[in-house]
């Protein structure tokens, strides 16, 4: 009777404690939907601006995406994040902290950049503080990946685009001497025989740089699983950008040459910007595949865990 009775109370004391553990995660993530709202209320003018950066600039157009990416993420993960414990970490406060404070200087210096990353940084705050860090290391990647949604600062962007225009005109230029077709840079303007092009900022290859860059994180996360190999393909989207974008430049020469400036804007410029991504996508997936050639272990053990 009394070995019986130990293990009744044994049994009704795992089924408190499992009882218990339900209830501290049912509070925690009501805690944690809670904060959220909050924080979306506080920063909802910063978010809308940012939206509304989005939709007039088109260097970042790619922000629309970078949210529901982040969820679709966070959701894959689901299986993993219900059996993960939920703890709460006071390491929470130190990005929450840091969130705080570049709200604060974004605030005084009026700087929008400030603003949004700390958005992104009260975000994970909250994660590590209400949930834990075995919860923040399953959801890290989605998270982290919300900063490619914000803009970069114009004055950034200022210093960033320019060399990459005379990159361009520099390429363009060569390229179209070699085909035989006079022409000549001044600054970022491409003398023709009897034309000009002007290499203006949007044509600098920034925009498909930040969507290069957000797609080879999303390729990278979808299709190769080391490290190293994820690295290679984002990293790789800065010289695939230089290159398509310089291509882009000098088929829109070739075209003006041949046909008239009227090749160098309107719907067929906008073409050619669409054709060449396209290209850079291309790129992309042929270095894919070089990888699967050089680490082919690593892309067995990827194929075979994706079969069903």
């Amino acid at each position: 009777m009394t070995e019986g009775s130990a293990q009744v109370g044994s049994s009704v004391a795992t089924t408190s404690v499992a009882l218990d553990a339900r209830a501290q995660r049912r509070i925690a993530l009501l805690a944690m939907g809670g904060a959220v709202a909050l924080l979306l209320a506080i920063y909802a003018p910063i978010l809308y601006y940012m939206v509304l950066h989005w939709y007039h600039v088109e260097d970042y157009s790619h922000g629309f995406l970078i949210v529901p990416l982040a969820l679709y993420f966070a959701w894959e993960r689901r299986a993993l994040l219900r059996a993960t414990p939920v703890s709460s970490s006071w390491w929470g406060v130190i990005p929450l902290a840091l969130g705080t404070l570049t709200l604060a200087v974004g605030r005084l210096g009026v700087e929008l950049m400030n603003m949004r990353v700390s958005f992104v940084l009260a975000l994970i705050g909250l994660v590590l503080l209400l949930l834990g860090r075995s919860i923040f290391r399953v959801v890290a990647f989605p998270l982290c990946f919300l900063f490619l949604m914000v803009p970069l600062p114009q004055s950034l962007v200022n210093v960033v685009a320019f060399p990459m225009q005379l990159v361009a005109a520099d390429a363009a230029v060569n390229a179209l001497q070699n085909l035989g077709i006079p022409a000549l840079r001044e600054g970022n303007i491409i003398h023709l025989a009897h034309a000009q092009l002007f290499v203006a900022e949007a044509c600098s290859g920034l925009r498909s740089l930040m969507a290069l860059i957000t797609l080879g994180v999303v390729f990278a996360y979808f299709f190769r699983k080391t490290v190293g190999e994820r690295l290679v393909i984002v990293l790789s989207a800065i010289p695939i950008a230089i290159f398509v974008n310089a291509f882009r430049v000098a088929l829109t020469g070739i075209l003006t040459h041949h046909f008239g400036e009227a090749m160098a804007t309107g719907v067929i410029h906008e073409t050619q910007g669409l054709f060449t991504f396209a290209i850079a996508f291309v790129l992309l997936l042929g270095e894919a595949w070089l990888l699967a050639l050089v680490w082919p272990r690593s892309w067995r053990k990827q194929s075979s865990e994706a079969r069903p």
